[in-house]
C-alpha cells in the first residue's frame, strides 16, 4: 500500500522508538478502494507522553490526550496518532465513560464501528484484518464490528454514520446491522443538533442518498419527523406517478449533490400531506403547500442550527419552487432582484429536478426551462441592472438634485430600480433623473 512520505516517516519514527504503529480506519479503507484518503490516522502502542517525546521536534497538539490522541505535523500534513485503547461505558451514547490503553492492536480494532473501518496496515506487517473488513469491502457491505446493538449504544452517531457511508459509498447494510439501526433509532435524540446536521447533509449529498432514504425513513424521521407524513402519501394527481415521498426522492436524485439544493428537494413538498384536498372528480390538489413546506423547513433550519445564508436560500427556493416564470427580460430581472443570479440559477435547477420526478407526460416543461436558461444567459450577457448597486443613479445624485436624505430617498431609489427592472426606463442617468418628477411629491425637492 502506497503511503505519503510524511506517514511513512511517522511510522518509522514510532518503530525506531520501540513501538508498534499502523495506519488505521478510513484511510486504509479508502486506499483499498482505490480512493484518496482525506486524512491519515495512526494507531500505536506508544503512550501519549511517549508519542510527544518521539515527535518533540515537530509541531504537536494534545488533541485528546485523555483519549490518547496527539496531532502531529510532519511537513504540512497533520497526523492523528492515537494509543491503542479499549473504551467502556458511554452513558451519553456518544463518548466513552472510561478509556484504557492496551498493548493490543486487535483490542483497539475491536472497539471500532464497522469492519471496513477496522483494518490496519504497516509496511512491515502488511494488512491486519481480524474482523473480515476486506471481505466486506469487496462485497460492498457495511457491518458492525461485533454486536451491532452494543456498537450503537456506545455511540449513537454511528447510526447516521452507517447511513452516510451507505449513501456515499453505495454499500448495502448487513442484515443484523440494519435491524439494529431500526431498533436503536431513538438513540439519535441524544445527539447534538450540530452533529446531526453535518451527518445529514453529507448523507443527502451522497450518490446513493435516495436508496438510503427509501430504506430508512423511520431512522431519518427520528431527526426529521417532518418528512414522515410524505411516506406513502398518494398524490391522486395525473401530474404524478409517485407518492409524495417517492417523488421527493426522485427529485433529490435529479439535482446536483450540493447541500442547499438537496435540502430544498428533500423538503420542497413536505407540506403536501397537510394541504391535500380532493375535488369532485377524485383529483388531488395541494393548494398552499409551498407555504406549509416553507414553515416546516424553517422549523428544521432553526432546530438543526443551519447557518443563516444557507437557511434563507433553502427557504426561498422552497417558497418559489412552483412559481411561474416566463422567458422575458422583465420577468427575469425581477427574479434576479429577488434571488440574485446564483439563486435564480438554483431555482431553475430545482424546477428541472421537480419536473423530472413527475409523470413523463409532462416532461415538455424541460424545454420551457431550457428557454428560461437561454433567455437568462442572453440577458446576463447584456449586464442588466437588477440591484441598486447597478443603478445608474445613487444617493449622491439625488442629493445633488435636491432630494433630502432619509426614507423618501430610499423609496425613490427603489421606484427607479423598479422602472428599470420592468422595462419602463433605461438604466441611463439622464433618463432616470428625468423620471424623478413623476415619482416624488412636489414638497420633497426644490429643484423639480
Amino acid at each position: 500500500m502506497q503511503l505519503p512520505s510524511s506517514v511513512t516517516q511517522a511510522l518509522a519514527m514510532l518503530k525506531a522508538g520501540g513501538h508498534e504503529a499502523y495506519v488505521v480506519g478510513g484511510c486504509v479503507r479508502d486506499r483499498l478502494r482505490g480512493a484518496e484518503p482525506a486524512d491519515w490516522d495512526i494507531a500505536t502502542s506508544a503512550l501519549p507522553e511517549q508519542t510527544l517525546e518521539i515527535f518533540s521536534a515537530c509541531r504537536c497538539v494534545e488533541t485528546g490526550l485523555r483519549h490518547g490522541t496527539v496531532t502531529v505535523w510532519i511537513g504540512e500534513m497533520p497526523l492523528e496518532i492515537t494509543t491503542y485503547r479499549v473504551d467502556s461505558g458511554g452513558h451519553d451514547h456518544r463518548h466513552p465513560d472510561e478509556v484504557h490503553f492496551t498493548p493490543s492492536l486487535r483490542e483497539d480494532l475491536a472497539r471500532r464501528d464497522f469492519t471496513v473501518n477496522a483494518i490496519a496496515y504497516s509496511p512491515e506487517s502488511g494488512i491486519v484484518d481480524p474482523f473480515g473488513g476486506q471481505r466486506d469491502l469487496a462485497s460492498g457491505l457495511l457491518r458492525c464490528v461485533g454486536e451491532p446493538n452494543r456498537r450503537f449504544e456506545e455511540d449513537a452517531l454511528r447510526l447516521l454514520r452507517a447511513l452516510r457511508f451507505s449513501s456515499v459509498l453505495g454499500f448495502s447494510i448487513e442484515d443484523r446491522t440494519a435491524a439494529a439501526l431500526h431498533r436503536r433509532k431513538e438513540l439519535l435524540r441524544s445527539l447534538s443538533t450540530e452533529r446531526v446536521r453535518e451527518e445529514l447533509l453529507r448523507l443527502i449529498c451522497g450518490r446513493y442518498a435516495a436508496f438510503v432514504l427509501r430504506g430508512y425513513p423511520d431512522v431519518i424521521g427520528t431527526v426529521l419527523p417532518e418528512i414522515l407524513p410524505m411516506v406513502g402519501f398518494d398524490q391522486c394527481n395525473p401530474h404524478h406517478l409517485y407518492d409524495v415521498y417517492e417523488h421527493t426522492l426522485h427529485a433529490l436524485e435529479a439535482i446536483a449533490p450540493q447541500p442547499v439544493l438537496r435540502m430544498t428537494m428533500l423538503l420542497h413538498d413536505s407540506g403536501k400531506p397537510a394541504s391535500f384536498t380532493m375535488d369532485e372528480e377524485g383529483i388531488g390538489h395541494f393548494y398552499g403547500h409551498q407555504a406549509i413546506s416553507e414553515r416546516l423547513a424553517r422549523q428544521i433550519m432553526e432546530r438543526l442550527k443551519f447557518d443563516h445564508v444557507s437557511a434563507q436560500r433553502i427557504l426561498a427556493l422552497i417558497r418559489w419552487h412552483d412559481a411561474d416564470l416566463v422567458p422575458t427580460d422583465a420577468c427575469l430581472r425581477r427574479w434576479l432582484n429577488r434571488l440574485t443570479e446564483d439563486g435564480l440559477r438554483q431555482l431553475l435547477q430545482v424546477k428541472r429536478a421537480d419536473n423530472l420526478a413527475q409523470h413523463p407526460d409532462y416532461r415538455d416543461r424541460q424545454q420551457e426551462i431550457d428557454r428560461l436558461e437561454e433567455s437568462l444567459e442572453n440577458l446576463l450577457a447584456r449586464k442588466p441592472c437588477f440591484t441598486l448597486r447597478e443603478l445608474a443613479v445613487n444617493g449622491k445624485d439625488l442629493i445633488a438634485a435636491g432630494i433630502s436624505p432619509g426614507p423618501e430617498m430610499g423609496r425613490l431609489l427603489r421606484l427607479l430600480l423598479d422602472a428599470v427592472i420592468e422595462g419602463r426606463c433605461s438604466n441611463d442617468k439622464d433618463a432616470l433623473m428625468a423620471l424623478i418628477p413623476s415619482l416624488v411629491p412636489k414638497s420633497t425637492t426644490s429643484n423639480f
